[in-house]
C-alpha cells in the first residue's frame, strides 16, 4: 500500500519540539553507527546496477490475459441447516436454493465450470478458528437432542445450531478455499501458501463483519472493507468498533475500512458514492492480489453472505453472477438520487480518519479548527457518536430475535422488487465487440514530409497489433463505408462538406495550397475519400452496437476528428467523426443521452463548440491544458468553460497544468469526476474520442499514461450504457504506444484480465489535485453527486479507538479468536519487557508532517516534516532512556537514533548548492504565499517554501524546477524527493550548521567520524 503518516498536534507542541538539542548520548550514538556503516561499506562492494523499464511491458504481459472460466461452488446439502425450533427464522435454507433457481432461469449455472465442494480441513480451520471452538461444534454432530442444542445456540448471539451444522460448515469453508485455489480462513490459506501477497477483502452484507475485522486488524496484508448499517452503534452486532474511526492498529494501521450506515433508505447514489470516492481509489493504491466478494488482475471471489429478503437476494446474487461470466451491466433504470446527507457525513468521516495512511484521499480542503476565518463556508467537523447498548448478555433469545414485517409490507416489496425486475432489461448481444477498419483510409497522407505525424501507419500498426495478439477472429468485423453528405452535413456546413469534396478533382498543388487556409491541417486528393469512409465507418458500429448486433465496438480510423469545427478543419482533423457519430445517435436511433469522453491530450475544440448547447449529448474532455499555450491554445479549454443555454453543465473539461501527467493523475481524474457525473447521467451509448497522445513515448504529448491504463479506463466505462461503448482513434503519434494502447481497450472490450497498473501508487501531482477541485467546485452546481469537497480539520479530533481485544463473554464469533489473540498479545508485552528501558509507544504524537511524500505500494516510510517521535504503521516509537544524567555520554542502539534510519548517500548530494553568503533565515516566508508557519529550503537555489499542510509549495517547487533536497526548518531534517527518503550525510552539515545557527544562534556541533567537510 503506498501510505503517509501524519502527525497530529497543536502550534504549541511545534514550538516546543523546534528548541530540542542533539544531547551527547545521541552524538556518540551517531558516531558509532558511522563508524559501523563505514566499515560495512568497506566490507561490502555493491555493484552498480542499472535497471531498465520497457514502457510496453504490461501491455506485453497482457497478450496472453484471457478471459477464463469462471467457477460455481455448491451442494444441495447445504439446504438441510435449517433452525429446527423456530420456522420462520431468516436464515434458511431458501436463501440458497431460491438464489440457484434464479441462476438456472437464467441460464448461469450452465455457463459456469463446476468446482466440487469438499470439507475443510482441521488444520485450515485453525488458522482463524480455535481448537476449543472446532471441539464445542463438532460435539454436536449428528446430535438429535433439541433442547441441547438450543441451549448451546442461546450462548451465542443470533446463532442456531442443527445437527448438520458441523459438517455443513466444513463444507462451506473447503467449498469456498476450493474457489479460491468461510472467507477469512480462504484468504489465510491463500496467504499463508503464497498464492496472494496482498488481498482486498469487501463486505457489503448489512451486518458488519466483525470477526473478520478482528482476524485482520493488525495485518497489513489484508484490506478489509465493510459497508454496514450501523446507526450510531443501535443496528447488531451494536460495536462502537464497527466505526469509521477503527482503522486498524499496529502494522495494520490504516488497513481496515468501516463505513457505517446511519439511516435506513439508502439509494443506488449512496452505495455507488461509497465506491467512487472511498472504495475504488484504495483499491486502486492497494494493488491487491485477490479481491474477495467484489477485481485484481480479473481474480474475483463472491461468496454468498447474508441477504434475507428471499426476491432481492436471489436477483442480486444471480445478477452477480452474470457480471462474473462477463455479460453487460443492465442500465440504472431511474435516475440518480441526490446522495443523501448522511452518507455524505459518513465518506468524509472516513476520508478524515484514512487520510493519513492513503496517497488517494487528497481533494477535501483543511482548515484549522483554531481558526476564526469563516471563508471556508463548507467546513466539515468528524465526531464519534455511540447510542448502542454495550451490556454483555449470558443467554441469548433463541426464537423471535429478528424483525417481524406484516404481510401487507412485505407485499408492497415484492411488487417493487417485480417492477424492477420486469423493467432492468438484460439485454446481451450476439457479439461482444465489433471491429472496423479500412485500408481506404491509408490513402491520406501529407503529400510532401513523409515526417508528419499523423501518418498511414498509425491505423496499419494498430490493426497489426491487434492481429499480433489474436484479437480480430474473436471481434465481428464490419466492413467500412463512406459516409453520405446527409451524414456529414448533421455536424458541418455545406460550404465546407463541398470545399472538402472538391480537393479529389483538384491538382496536388492546389490542394497543397489550400490546406494553408487551416490551422495544422495537410490535404491530399485522397483526403475526401478517406476522411468519408473513417466517418462511415464508425457509423457502421454505432448501427451495429444499437441494433444490437454487438454490444460494443472498435473504430481504427483516420484522418482524426475532434478538432474539426462546423465550418473548418483543424489540428489534422477534417470531419468530425465522434460528433458525427453522436448527432447520428440521436437522430437516427433516438438515443436520448450519448456521452463522449476525449481523452486525447488536446482539447477537442471542434467537439466542444458543436455540442455546448445540447443537453442531450454529455461532453467531457481530459487534456492537456498548460494554462492556455497548449494546443489549440484557447481558453475555452479551461474548467469555468461549462456549456451555454440548455446544454449548460453539460459540458466538462480537465485541463492539466504541468508537464509529465501519467497514470495516477488520469485515475484520479476518472474516479472523482468521470464516473461520478457519467453515473448520475445514464447515458445510453457511450463515445470516446480515442486518442493515446497522452500515452507514453508519444513526441508531442510529452505525458506518460501507460498502455494498459486505456484499457482500464475501458473497463470502468463499459459498466455504463448496458456495455454499449465505442471506441474512435483520434490523435497519437507513437506508432508503438497507440498500437499497444488501444489493442488493451479492444482486450478489455473482450472482457480479458488486464495487467494491473504498476505505476498507480506514484504521488499524485499537486497540480493535478488543483485542478480537480477546480472541475468539481465548477461543477457542484449541476451534478448533485459531487458533493464531497468539504474542508476537514488538520488538527486530530476524534478520539483514539480502544485497542481491539477479543470478546471473553460467549457472544457472537467474538470468542473463538482469544485463544490466539491472547498469545500473540503476550508475545508483545514480553518482547517490550525484555526491551528493559526502552520506551515502546505507538501514540499519534509529535508535530504535523508537512511536505509529505506519498510512498509507493507496499511500503512504510517516514514523511518529511515528521518528528522522530511520530509513529507509523508497523513501527514502535524508540526513545533513549532517562539517566538522571543529561551529560553522561552514553551511547545507544542504532535503533534508538532514528524513528526511520535516514540515507547516508545518495546521488542528489552532488548537485546541493553552496551555502550564501548571508547565510540562513529560519524566520523567512515563502517565497509564493509569505507563510512563516512550517517551510522548507531548497539546497539547489535556497528559495525557501511553504509545507504540504500549509500551501503544498515546496513539493510543487521540487516537481516544477526538479530540485530534489529540501531542508526542514522545523527539525532540520533533509529529504530528497528523488530517493524519496531521508538523507543525512556530512555534505549536508553546512546547511544544517547555517539554519541551526539561525535558529539556536549557536554551531551544530560535527557528529560525523569522518573529517569536517567546509562547502
Amino acid at each position: 500500500m503506498s501510505t503517509k503518516q501524519k502527525s497530529w498536534t497543536n502550534n504549541k507542541n511545534k514550538s516546543s519540539l523546534s528548541k530540542v538539542r542533539p544531547s551527547s548520548e545521541i552524538i556518540a550514538a551517531k558516531r558509532k553507527a558511522a563508524a559501523e556503516q563505514k566499515l560495512k561499506l568497506l566490507q561490502t562492494k555493491v555493484p552498480d546496477i542499472n535497471f531498465i523499464y520497457d514502457i510496453y511491458q504490461s501491455a506485453m504481459d497482457s497478450r496472453l490475459l484471457t478471459r477464463g472460466e469462471t467457477g460455481l461452488v455448491y451442494d444441495d446439502s447445504m439446504a438441510e441447516h435449517q433452525c429446527l425450533w423456530d420456522k420462520n427464522y431468516p436464515e434458511c435454507p431458501q436463501r440458497l436454493t431460491r438464489t440457484l433457481e434464479r441462476c438456472k432461469e437464467l441460464g448461469l449455472i450452465d455457463r459456469c465450470k463446476k468446482i466440487s465442494p469438499r470439507l475443510a480441513t482441521n488444520k485450515e480451520l485453525l488458522l482463524k478458528h480455535s481448537r476449543k471452538q472446532i471441539d464445542i461444534l463438532k460435539a454436536t454432530d449428528g446430535c438429535t437432542d433439541l433442547t441441547k442444542l438450543e441451549d448451546l445456540s442461546s450462548k451465542y448471539d443470533a446463532i442456531y445450531v442443527h445437527p448438520s451444522t458441523y459438517k455443513l460448515s466444513k463444507l462451506a469453508a473447503g467449498s469456498t478455499i476450493n474457489l479460491l485455489q468461510a472467507i477469512s480462513i480462504a484468504v489465510e490459506s491463500m496467504l499463508s501458501e503464497g498464492l496472494a501477497k496482498k488481498v482486498l477483502i469487501v463486505d457489503w452484507d448489512v451486518h458488519h463483519g466483525q470477526a473478520t475485522q478482528q482476524m485482520f486488524y493488525d495485518d497489513p496484508r489484508v484490506v478489509y472493507f465493510s459497508i454496514h448499517r450501523y446507526e450510531q452503534g443501535e443496528f447488531w452486532p451494536n460495536l462502537r468498533e464497527s466505526d469509521y474511526h477503527y482503522v486498524g492498529e499496529g502494522k495494520g494501521i490504516g488497513y481496515n475500512f468501516n463505513i457505517p450506515l446511519n439511516k435506513t433508505g439508502m439509494t443506488n447514489a449512496d452505495y455507488l458514492a461509497i465506491f467512487q470516492q472511498v472504495l475504488l481509489p484504495m483499491a486502486y493504491e492497494f494493488q491487491p492480489d485477490l479481491i474477495v466478494i467484489s477485481a485484481a488482475s480479473g481474480k474475483v471471489a463472491v461468496i454468498l453472505e447474508g441477504g434475507y429478503c428471499l426476491e432481492s437476494l436471489s436477483e442480486s446474487a444471480a445478477l452477480t453472477l452474470r457480471a462474473l461470466l462477463g455479460d453487460p451491466c443492465p442500465m440504472i433504470s431511474t435516475t440518480l438520487d441526490l446522495p443523501s446527507a448522511s452518507i455524505r457525513e459518513t465518506i468524509l468521516n472516513v476520508i478524515y480518519a484514512q487520510k493519513p495512511y492513503w496517497s488517494c484521499y487528497e481533494f477535501q480542503d483543511i482548515y484549522s479548527i483554531h481558526s476564526e476565518d469563516t471563508k471556508e463556508c463548507d467546513r466539515h467537523l468528524p465526531e464519534i457518536v455511540f447510542k448502542g447498548n454495550e451490556t454483555k448478555l449470558t443467554v441469548y433469545e433463541t426464537r423471535n430475535c429478528y424483525p417481524i414485517q406484516s404481510e401487507i409490507f412485505l407485499n408492497d416489496i415484492r411488487n417493487q422488487l417485480l417492477s424492477l425486475q420486469l423493467t432492468t432489461k438484460l439485454n446481451k448481444a450476439p457479439h461482444r465487440v465489433s471491429l472496423v477498419y479500412d485500408e481506404r483510409m491509408l490513402k491520406h497522407c501529407h503529400p510532401t514530409d513523409m515526417r508528419h505525424p499523423e501518418i498511414p501507419q498509425r491505423i496499419s500498426g494498430i490493426f497489426s497489433k491487434h492481429e499480433e495478439y489474436d484479437l480480430l477472429k474473436r471481434c465481428h468485423r464490419i466492413p467500412g463505408r463512406i459516409a453520405t453528405e446527409e451524414e456529414l452535413l448533421l455536424v458541418h456546413t455545406e460550404s465546407y462538406v463541398e470545399s472538402m469534396k472538391t480537393t479529389e478533382k483538384k491538382k496536388m498543388s492546389e490542394v497543397h495550397k489550400e490546406s494553408r487556409n487551416f490551422e495544422s491541417v495537410y490535404l491530399h486528393t485522397e483526403t475526401w475519400s478517406s476522411a468519408s469512409v473513417a466517418a462511415g465507418s464508425v457509423l457502421q458500429v454505432v448501427d451495429s452496437v444499437l441494433n444490437g448486433e454487438s454490444q460494443s465496438g472498435v473504430a481504427i480510423v483516420r484522418p482524426p476528428g475532434h478538432h474539426a469545427e462546423r465550418d473548418a478543419a483543424c489540428g489534422f482533423c477534417i470531419f468530425n467523426n465522434v460528433s458525427i457519430a453522436a448527432r447520428y445517435a440521436t437522430e437516427f436511433h433516438g438515443c436520448k443521452r450519448v456521452l463522449i469522453l476525449d481523452w486525447d491530450i488536446h482539447h477537442g475544440n471542434g467537439t466542444q463548440a458543436i455540442f455546448e448547447e445540447d443537453p442531450q449529448v454529455l461532453y467531457i474532455s481530459i487534456h492537456r491544458y498548460d494554462n492556455g499555450s497548449f494546443f489549440p491554445s484557447s481558453e475555452q479549454a479551461n474548467y469555468n468553460i461549462v456549456g451555454s443555454g440548455k446544454g449548460e453543465g453539460f459540458n466538462v473539461n480537465i485541463p492539466w497544468n504541468r508537464k509529465k501527467m501519467g497514470d495516477t493523475e488520469y485515475i484520479a481524474a476518472f474516479q472523482q469526476i468521470i464516473m461520478p457525473i457519467a453515473y448520475q447521467f445514464n447515458p445510453e451509448l457511450i463515445l470516446v474520442s480515442a486518442g493515446f497522445d497522452a500515452c507514453v513515448g508519444d513526441p508531442l504529448g510529452g505525458y506518460s499514461v501507460s498502455p494498459v491504463a486505456y484499457g482500464h479506463f475501458t473497463h470502468w466505462l463499459s459498466s455504463l450504457a448496458n456495455g454499449r461503448l465505442i471506441l474512435v482513434l483520434e490523435g497519437g503519434y507513437n506508432v508503438n504506444s497507440i498500437s499497444y494502447a488501444m489493442t488493451m481497450c479492444t482486450k478489455a472490450l473482450l472482457g480479458d484480465p488486464l495487467a494491473p497498473i504498476t505505476r498507480s501508487t506514484a504521488a499524485l501531482s499537486t497540480s493535478a489535485i488543483t485542478s480537480i477541485k477546480n472541475v468539481l467546485k465548477t461543477h457542484k452546481p449541476y451534478w448533485s453527486n459531487l458533493v464531497y469537497q468539504a474542508a476537514l480539520p488538520k488538527e486530530n479530533v476524534i478520539p483514539q479507538p480502544v485497542s481491539l481485544k477479543f470478546d471473553m463473554s460467549p457472544g457472537v464469533e467474538s470468542k473463538i479468536l482469544q485463544e490466539e489473540w491472547q498469545t500473540e498479545k503476550n508475545g508483545i508485552h514480553q518482547l517490550s519487557k525484555e526491551m528493559g528501558g526502552l520506551n515502546v509507544n505507538q501514540s499519534e504524537q509529535g508535530k504535523q508532517c508537512s511536505d509529505s511524500q506519498e510512498q509507493k505500494s507496499g511500503k512504510v516510510e517516514e514523511q518529511p516534516g515528521c518528528s522522530s517521535s511520530q509513529s507509523k504503521p508497523g513501527s514502535s516509537r524508540v526513545n533513549p532512556t532517562d539517566s538522571g544524567n543529561p551529560h553522561e555520554d552514553k551511547p545507544l542502539m542504532d535503533s534508538m537514533m532514528f524513528a526511520i534510519i535516514p540515507l547516508s548517500y545518495c546521488p542528489h548530494l552532488e548537485l546541493i548548492a553552496e551555502v550564501p553568503a548571508e547565510g540562513i533565515d529560519v524566520k523567512a516566508p515563502c517565497k509564493e504565499c509569505n507563510s512563516t508557519a512550517e517551510n522548507w529550503i531548497c539546497l539547489h537555489c535556497y528559495g525557501v517554501n511553504c509545507a504540504r499542510a500549509v500551501n503544498q509549495h515546496a513539493i510543487l517547487h521540487g516537481q516544477d524546477e526538479g530540485h530534489p533536497l529540501t531542508l526542514s526548518f522545523t527539525d532540520l531534517s533533509v529529504w530528497c524527493y528523488g530517493c524519496e527518503a531521508y538523507v543525512d550525510n556530512p555534505r549536508l552539515h553546512a546547511a544544517k550548521s547555517a539554519a541551526y545557527l539561525s535558529k539556536f544562534n549557536e554551531e551544530l556541533p560535527w557528529t560525523y567520524d569522518e573529517p569536517r567537510i567546509e562547502m
